[in-house]
């Protein structure tokens, strides 16, 4: 990082990769608030274990992002770094899915990548510098049965990435992505033994990923040292998906 300290939001940042991420940027030295929703007793403890500031919205709500934006900047400054992580998801096969399934995971998933960034995008151009780091999955790209909205979701967020990379990029802001593979969150935890099973059957490194090696990924695509990086989705799956 820049000895200039920079200020970073993390949505989604009190648990899982969204949590790893907060604290990759924070030992980097980055000052860093969160958002979560709904997490209640999990997100203070978060708050007083790390002394991060903690705030509450909706991210698919396009005037709480406004408020909540503006709080946050009030209280560490004009953002420097967004991760956009904040993500559900709804996981049934699609003959079974209704409509409920399908637009909760579009308004977290998708619908957040606009209702937080455009609150923030402004500044960044104003000031010539930013760097937006959205998560993605593997399954953008590789697709997943039982998921074809979260993987609809994650394909949109890896267009809206290289597209806002290509509006940016005179603005000194850069625009990329993190596509994790199947890592140790909750998320992952509550797939059953047998699915698990077969996932892992098929990474080559045969593990799941550990949230802070996901993290330390954002830290670096936050980082200066990242400065002629934009556009592009990292992949971090243990090979699960090449090329």
């Amino acid at each position: 990082m820049t000895n200039d300290r920079r200020t970073a939001l993390v949505t989604g940042g009190v648990q899982g990769l969204g949590a790893a991420s907060a604290r990759a940027l924070a030992e980097a030295g980055v000052e860093v608030a969160v958002a979560h929703l709904g997490a209640g007793e999990r997100a203070e403890a978060f708050g007083r274990e790390t002394g991060m500031p903690v705030f509450e919205w909706d991210v698919s709500d396009f005037d709480a992002c406004a408020k909540g934006v503006t709080d946050v900047e009030e209280a560490i400054g004009p953002l420097d770094i967004l991760v956009n992580n904040a993500g559900v998801n709804r996981d049934v096969m699609f003959h079974k899915m209704d409509r409920a399934d399908w637009d909760a995971v579009m308004r977290v998933d998708l619908d957040s990548m606009f209702t937080v960034t455009r609150h923030v995008i402004g500044g960044m151009r104003d000031r010539g510098f930013g760097r937006i780091v959205n998560i993605s999955s593997v399954n953008a790209a590789r697709g997943q049965a039982g998921q074809t909205n979260y993987s609809a979701a994650k394909a949109g967020v890896e267009g809206f990435t290289r597209a806002l990379a290509r509006e940016s990029a005179g603005k000194g802001i850069t625009v990329n992505a993190v596509a994790p593979g199947y890592a140790d969150t909750p998320m992952v935890d509550a797939l059953p033994d047998e699915i698990m099973e077969g996932i892992l059957a098929n990474v080559p490194l045969s593990r799941l990923a550990e949230p802070a090696e996901i993290g330390r990924c954002v830290r670096f695509l936050a980082s200066d040292d990242a400065g002629f990086i934009t556009g592009a989705t990292l992949p971090v799956n243990g090979g699960l998906r090449m090329g």
